[in-house]
């Protein structure tokens, strides 16, 4: 009798061995967790950094003529003309650039070269090393360095989606420097672009530029305005009263 039990009670010492084992275990996998956002990829398109790079990546290939209306904070609306020839050499005109106003001038880079051109015609003085900052309009750096810095994932720049400037087509971007303590190579402010890397309007510390009508056709180069003299560039502050 014995036997009999022990034979009864094995299989049913299994089958409850089997009921515990067998249910559906409770994993990780299964338990309900929130799952972690995805990190922004640093060159998502999508981004404020990466559409405004793709646009100033586009920019240094654009070669056009382009007149700008110009405000400036205590003086009279001027256009200021920007033309980029196909042979990448390329001319600034700033009317009032220099003397308080008084004198309008023109920035010419040709043959490797940078050089202030009085203007009309009143002579062109050779550029050695970078333009004193005393001289400097900031305007040509829209199309030379500060292009470099707007394509480069390295510049500590913060960037972020703006209001478009009255009359600016494309897309506007505000910038500023992402570290307190860190002067960045270009003007914070906004930056207006279209998809072809136009550049639309632009305010910054030496006023605000806002393009005027559709850019012509590029010429395949840019001459001197005038002979080139010696000197050094005319400053922009008005020279002082004689006493």
């Amino acid at each position: 009798m014995s036997g009999v039990r022990l034979l009864l009670v094995l299989p049913l010492l299994g089958a409850l061995l089997l009921s515990g084992c067998g249910g559906n275990p409770v994993t990780a996998s299964s338990s309900p967790t929130a799952s972690a956002a995805s990190p922004v990829p640093p060159n998502d398109p999508t981004q404020p950094r990466s559409k405004l790079a793709a646009r100033a990546a586009a920019a240094k290939d654009l070669r056009q003529v382009a007149h700008y209306l110009l405000k400036t904070s205590g003086r009279p609306d001027r256009t200021v003309a920007i033309t980029r020839a196909t042979d990448g050499s390329w001319r600034v005109d700033v009317p009032g650039g220099a003397h308080g106003g008084a004198v309008d001038i023109a920035l010419v880079f040709t043959g490797g070269a940078l050089h202030q051109c009085v203007l009309p015609n009143q002579g062109c003085v050779h550029i050695d090393g970078p333009l004193p900052k005393t001289a400097d309009p900031k305007i040509e750096h829209l199309i030379t360095d500060w292009l470099g810095v707007l394509t480069d994932r390295q510049q500590a720049l913060a960037v972020s989606m703006a209001q478009p400037l009255e009359g600016a087509a494309g897309e506007c971007f505000a910038i500023e420097s992402s570290a307190v303590s860190l002067q960045i190579p270009l003007d914070v402010g906004i930056y207006c672009y279209e998809r072809d890397g136009t550049l639309t309007a632009a305010k910054l510390s030496f006023g605000t530029m806002v393009l005027a009508g559709k850019p012509g056709a590029a010429p395949p180069s840019i001459a001197l305005p005038g002979p080139v003299v010696k000197g050094t560039p005319l400053p922009l502050a008005a020279p002082p009263s004689p006493s």
